[in-house]
C-alpha cells in the first residue's frame, strides 16, 4: 500500500518539513545543552580549586569530582538523545524516501534506539571520555599541587 501518494505527504507536503523542522531544532538543542555541560562543569570545577587553592586545604579538591561526575552523566545523557533523534530523523526520511510515511508519522516526536547500550556508546565518544578524563586529572594535578610541601 503507498501511503504516501494516497495522502499526499511528499517531500514538498508543509507537514513532512514541519516535523523535520521539529526534529532538527530537538536536535540542536540537545547539542547545545552537551556544550553548556561541559561549559558549567569547567566554570564549576575552576571556582572550586580556585576556593580549596585559597583555603589550602587539599582534601577538598575532591569535591570538584562532585560536578564533573554529574556533570558526565548529563552530558552523556544529551548526547545519546541528539544521537536517537537523529537516528529518529534518518529514519523518518528513509520511510518518505521509500513512500512509507503515514500522516500519525508527522505527530511522532521521539527517539530511537534510546537506551542503556547507546549510552554506553555515548560516553566513550571523543566528545566526551577525553573531555572528563582532561578534567578529573587536572583535578588530581590541582590536589597534588595544593598539598603542603611537607607532607609530601
Amino acid at each position: 500500500m503507498n501511503v504516501n501518494k494516497d495522502q499526499n505527504l511528499g517531500v514538498e507536503s508543509s507537514g513532512v518539513q514541519k516535523h523535520l523542522e521539529i526534529i532538527q531544532s530537538v536536535i540542536t538543542r540537545m547539542a547545545e545543552n552537551s556544550r553548556s555541560c561541559k561549559l558549567w562543569c569547567v566554570t564549576l570545577v575552576a571556582a572550586t580549586l580556585v576556593l580549596i587553592a585559597r583555603t589550602g586545604e587539599p582534601q577538598h579538591a575532591l569535591l570538584a569530582l562532585v560536578p564533573t561526575l554529574l556533570f558526565l552523566i548529563l552530558d552523556t545523557y544529551y548526547l545519546a538523545l541528539e544521537r536517537a533523534f537523529r537516528s529518529s530523523y534518518n529514519l523518518f526520511v528513509d520511510r518518505l524516501h521509500s513512500s512509507r510515511v503515514a500522516r500519525s508519522d508527522l505527530y511522532e516526536v521521539k527517539p530511537t534506539n534510546m537506551g542503556w547500550r547507546l549510552a554506553a556508546r555515548c560516553i566513550m565518544s571523543v566528545s566526551i571520555l577525553p573531555f572528563y578524563i582532561l578534567l578529573v586529572l587536572t583535578i588530581g594535578l590541582a590536589w597534588i599541587l595544593i598539598l603542603p610541601s611537607d607532607s609530601m
